[in-house]
């Protein structure tokens, strides 16, 4: 226990480190490749018609570095201190158990995490709670990918809860959690980046499974709906899913394409 006192500044800087460098790329690269390099060829499946206000992003920007900070304490330190106890254990070799388990764990990581965020999201609406715990997220009605992080600090708390809890009953490789927290963080900044880039098959989504950027956006717009962070099916069982998700989704992508009507004319 002492070697792993003395060892905290290192282990707590280098996951700060991490999570930074998780947020920056994600977030920044959605956004420059989404919001700006492909926005001209995005410019039909913009599901709103206005731009988030620079203000709110830098806002967003700077919110968001106090949850990496809250990531990188709460629940990176937690997870080093319960490994230091054995609480938790953490393979090296990503094939010591077998390719099928690492793929299984990762899989148990990203669908657990959805179930997680439902329910948790769920509890944070609730009016005694919402403004206490949720609001700094809705006060980006129209979001943008840096609106990933933009959590209260309880929020922030919640959120990095998941990992050091699952990984108490789920051996895993660090390049399970790896794989984890990249897909998390994508996720989570495109589902904020307000341009639908999800497949569609005639205004309908190819995997209907999976929560698009229109779900998404519509719980920013319409706060009482669409909890599920990368799956649809909680929202389905539960009635949760918005009545007019299908018709938005159709609309942010069977919308006129600008530059075909600008060559028509």
């Amino acid at each position: 226990m002492s070697d792993f006192i003395m060892s905290l500044p290192s282990i707590w800087s280098a996951i700060l480190v991490s999570d930074l460098l998780r947020y920056l790329i994600g977030a920044f690269g959605i956004f420059l490749i989404v919001n700006l390099a492909l926005a001209g060829v995005l410019a039909g499946r913009k599901i709103r018609s206005d731009s988030p206000p620079v203000k709110q992003m830098i806002t967003e920007f700077l919110v968001s570095l106090r949850t990496v900070f809250i990531f990188a304490t709460a629940g990176g330190l937690l997870i080093a201190f319960f490994a230091s106890l054995g609480w938790i254990d953490l393979y090296m070799d990503p094939a010591e158990r077998g390719w099928i388990y690492f793929w299984t764990s990762t899989a148990i990581l990203i669908v657990a995490h959805d179930a997680w965020f439902y329910w948790t999201h769920r509890l944070i609406h609730h009016p005694r709670l919402f403004r206490r715990v949720h609001r700094r997220h809705h006060r980006s009605h129209n979001p943008s990918p840096f609106t990933s992080y933009s959590f209260d600090v309880a929020e922030a708390v919640v959120n990095a809860a998941y990992l050091p809890l699952i990984l108490l009953v789920l051996p895993t490789s660090p390049l399970a959690l790896f794989i984890f927290t990249g897909h998390m963080m994508v996720r989570n900044a495109i589902g904020h980046c307000g341009y639908e880039i999800f497949p569609s098959w005639k205004g309908t989504p190819v995997f209907g499974w999976l929560t698009t950027v229109t779900h998404h956006d519509l719980h920013h717009a319409q706060a009482g709906w669409n909890f599920g962070l990368y799956f649809t099916f909680w929202d389905k069982a539960m009635g949760t899913e918005h009545p007019d998700y299908a018709a938005r989704f159709f609309d942010a992508t069977c919308k006129p394409d600008p530059a075909i009507d600008e060559a028509i004319s």
